[in-house]
């Protein structure tokens, strides 16, 4: 059987060369993207049609090689699937009409995978045509994330909302976190059920919040969807990415979820969450997309720099956040040498 190098780190492998992939590496950097994207119309046109959504998946494979292939979708397919009207703007970005209560929200699992299914054709299809030695992820937003979106009815940082909702009506907002932590987790089984090696989730907005914030609306739900996914799937692998978590309180997103790989955001040092969870999970990260924007000697020392603090972990190349439009292929092209051959 042939090695997928990122299964194998996640799996407790220390990888003197380690895998590589980036978040949002299918997007609007690649001129085959934005040539689909005309094609399509609008961005959830692309998320909900699997063939379309397949051959954006593939596109960076083909261009750079990757160790890794994230299935093309969006966070808002999860709110979608619970009854919410999602619309993409151009310029603007996502909105939907903003929620402030649980009552009307879809609960059947049924109604959930049928309207989730597309992403699931796209695992399938984009399996059948990926290199076996190439891993497969899904994904998910976390229930904080989302929470943050459905309150306030648009994309951003938007965490007003959900904060005064939570603090209007506490036992209302657990509730909204429940049923999107239910349907996530759903969600991620039925993607590792359609193909998927392992899922990433996504707490973008994990940042910026109090101790006991972070407690009650991002560790307990994260536990809760890593303890559902794996009583359906127990051998699921799982990436958790609580964005800008302090290292003390990522050590207890790890103790709580137990999740495989921790994935570290920019502003967070890797040597700091190395020193906290140690070899209990693999970290991934944390290349600025900055830094990646800008390139040049500036580039090659930030990822020799990184590649030195992570010799002898277990380590997945990442950037810190989601490549930005902007980034020149060229930069990328040389990302991909320097860490294949050790900077």
């Amino acid at each position: 059987m042939i090695e997928k190098k990122l299964i194998s780190v996640l799996n407790g492998k220390r990888d003197a060369v380690p895998p590589l992939w980036l978040m949002r590496q299918a997007g609007r950097y690649l001129p085959e993207y934005r040539a689909l994207r005309a094609k399509a119309g609008s961005f959830w046109t692309m998320c909900m049609d699997p063939e379309m959504a397949t051959e954006v998946t593939l596109q960076p494979i083909r261009r750079f090689g990757f160790d890794a292939a994230i299935i093309f979708s969006d966070i808002l397919t999860v709110p979608y699937a619970l009854g919410c009207t999602v619309t993409f703007t151009e310029g603007e970005g996502p909105s939907l009409p903003p929620v402030d209560s649980v009552e009307g929200l879809e609960r059947n699992v049924d109604i959930w995978r049928e309207k989730l299914s597309p992403a699931y054709r796209t695992l399938h299809d984009v399996r059948a045509k990926l290199d076996a030695g190439t891993t497969l992820l899904g994904f998910a937003g976390a229930p904080w994330t989302l929470a943050t979106y459905m309150a306030a009815g648009r994309g951003g940082d938007q965490q007003q909302a959900a904060k005064l909702w939570a603090r209007r009506d506490p036992a209302g907002f657990r509730a909204l976190l429940d049923i999107l932590g239910d349907c996530v987790a759903q969600h991620l089984a039925a993607q590792l059920d359609a193909g998927a090696d392992a899922v990433q989730i996504f707490d973008s907005w994990a940042g910026g919040l109090s101790d006991t914030e972070v407690d009650d609306w991002v560790i307990a739900p994260a536990a809760r969807i890593t303890a559902a996914v794996r009583a359906l799937r127990p051998d699921a692998r799982i990436i958790g990415f609580p964005r800008a978590m302090q290292p003390g309180k990522a050590e207890a997103f790890l103790q709580a979820t137990q999740v495989d790989a921790l994935s570290v955001d920019t502003h967070t040092p890797l040597t700091e969450i190395q020193e906290v969870v140690g070899d209990r999970a693999a970290l991934q990260g944390n290349l600025d997309p900055e830094v990646l924007v800008r390139g040049g000697e500036e580039m090659r020392k930030a990822v020799t720099d990184i590649l030195k603090q992570m010799h002898g972990h277990r380590f997945v190349f990442n950037l810190g956040h989601g490549i930005l439009q902007q980034t020149p292929i060229a930069h990328v092209e040389e990302l991909v040498k320097l860490v294949r051959s050790g900077a």
